[in-house]
């Protein structure tokens, strides 16, 4: 509750509970993130994780097999 005493221009202001909880939340989330990306992550993920690791799609033996 404001003071009565003090003029209303002089009263400190002060920030929001929720604005501090929302930037400790954002602080905490940005850490992980730049940890997983240090880090490697969980596992490697990405567009080649599926390809072998040769950079391009490689077709299933039963498509290059010529015998029957």
């Amino acid at each position: 509750m404001a003071d009565p005493t003090r003029p209303p221009d002089t009263q400190p202001h002060t920030t929001p509970r929720w604005v501090k909880v929302f930037a400790i939340i954002a602080a905490v989330v940005i850490v992980l993130v730049i940890i997983m990306l240090v880090t490697g992550g969980p596992g490697r993920h990405g567009p080649s994780r599926h390809t072998g690791g040769l950079g391009g799609p490689t077709l299933p033996a039963s498509v290059t097999d010529d015998g029957v």
